[in-house]
């Protein structure tokens, strides 16, 4: 993670406008959202949000507690990377040639990609990992031309047995 950056895992009621209003509140208040993933949990009535953020801790607990107040928000975490598996998903399409085709396959294997489609001129690359390795797997090939790219915001679960997806009680 990024310097100053936080992550914020907020359970949500699972219906429209929802997100829309959880936006609202960050645009309203001038703060940006680095990432963001929205999926249904394995409760259909609630969505986990994962939110990635930049602020001081004066910030931290202004979103918190503006977020706490909206109807929809049934429970916020602020997660701490030490204590939390942090994940994004990569979806890149390379420009290849006979001459780069096995060096682009070798990179991809080295990040522990995996090559999800291919034709003569182009490899579709699925890369899965922190920030930094998503990272340095697009400047490595961007030296072979990327052709197009779609990166998914971080998934995040605290580490242990624990389910957190419950409203507190």
């Amino acid at each position: 993670m990024k310097q100053g950056q936080f992550i914020l895992s907020v359970l949500v009621a699972n219906h429209a406008g929802v997100l829309t209003r959880v936006s609202g509140l960050f645009s309203r208040r001038n703060y940006n959202i680095d990432s963001l993933n929205v999926a249904v949990t394995e409760d259909p009535l609630f969505s986990r949000m994962t939110i990635i953020a930049r602020g001081d801790q004066a910030v931290r607990e202004q979103i918190t507690k503006q977020l706490s107040k909206l109807q929809d928000v049934k429970k916020i975490e602020l997660l701490t990377p030490e204590k939390t598996v942090l994940r994004e998903h990569l979806l890149i399409k390379i420009k290849v040639t006979k001459k780069t085709r096995g060096e682009i396959v070798e990179s991809v294997n080295i990040f522990r990609g995996r090559v999800v489609d291919f034709n003569i001129d182009a490899l579709t690359v699925e890369v899965t990992g922190e920030s930094d390795k998503l990272d340095a797997f697009i400047k490595f090939v961007s030296q072979f031309g990327i052709l197009e790219m779609c990166r998914a915001g971080a998934l995040a679960v605290k580490r242990g047995a624990g389910n957190d997806n419950k409203e507190e009680e």
